[in-house]
């Protein structure tokens, strides 16, 4: 009996866990690749906080507010409660903004406002030059650009190997599906594709951490 328990606890709990996660507007398996392999954040580009702030290995919802702080905050606020702190404490989840050097007065302005309800501990801005913000928007290998302001309202999810993911290709039904970035003006944007593509992608890495425990378990 103990052994069928132990079975259940190892194998069956987490498929069910992956399809409950999955089971939503979301209807691909595994969340597709749009861009492989961008960019890592440059070196020279400096973080608000001054504490390290990189993509790789970490589970990152990645924004470009532009110059007009003012202008994005309830973009901003839109995406912190809907997204960001649903999933803030989900191990190597992030949010990195990067927004261009002169906007570090409004940003602290706002944050002091989202920190009051939301803890922003994983959520960080990362100053640069605004030609510089441009270029690397670029290589993001987007149909969408930035706007005169350097910014757009979309955000984008990027997973561990810096692959940018979205919605690409046939899904389960067999339906064309195309999104590279999730609207912030959106409530309902947000509320349902963003959320249940965070979901998928974040019981992706949920279900490789439970395999490589159990491997390492079993060699030990």
């Amino acid at each position: 009996m103990k052994k069928l328990l132990l079975l259940v606890a190892l194998f069956i709990v987490p498929i069910v866990a992956y399809l409950f996660f999955a089971s939503g507007v979301n209807s691909f398996i595994k969340l597709p690749v749009v861009t492989e392999k961008i960019a890592e954040l440059p070196s020279n580009w400096q973080p608000l906080s001054e504490n390290p702030v990189q993509l790789k290995n970490k589970i990152t919802i990645l924004g470009f507010p532009g110059t007009d702080i003012k202008y994005v905050e309830g973009n901003i606020t839109n995406l912190a409660h809907k997204i960001y702190d649903r999933n803030k404490d989900f191990v190597d989840f992030q949010v990195v903004m990067i927004a261009p050097k002169g906007t570090e007065e409004a940003i602290n302005k706002l944050n002091q406002q989202l920190g009051v309800n939301v803890d922003l501990k994983n959520w960080h801005y990362v100053m640069a030059d605004a030609n510089e913000i441009k270029e690397y928007h670029k290589q993001l290998g987007l149909v969408g650009g930035l706007d005169d302001k350097y910014g757009t309202s979309n955000v984008y999810i990027i997973d561990k190997e810096l692959n940018l993911r979205g919605r690409k290709g046939k899904n389960k039904k067999g339906e064309e599906e195309y999104r590279e970035g999730y609207n912030t003006i959106s409530a309902a944007d947000l509320h349902n594709e963003m959320a249940d593509d965070v979901k998928v992608i974040l019981a992706e890495y949920r279900l490789a951490l439970k395999k490589n425990n159990r491997i390492d378990n079993v060699t030990n």
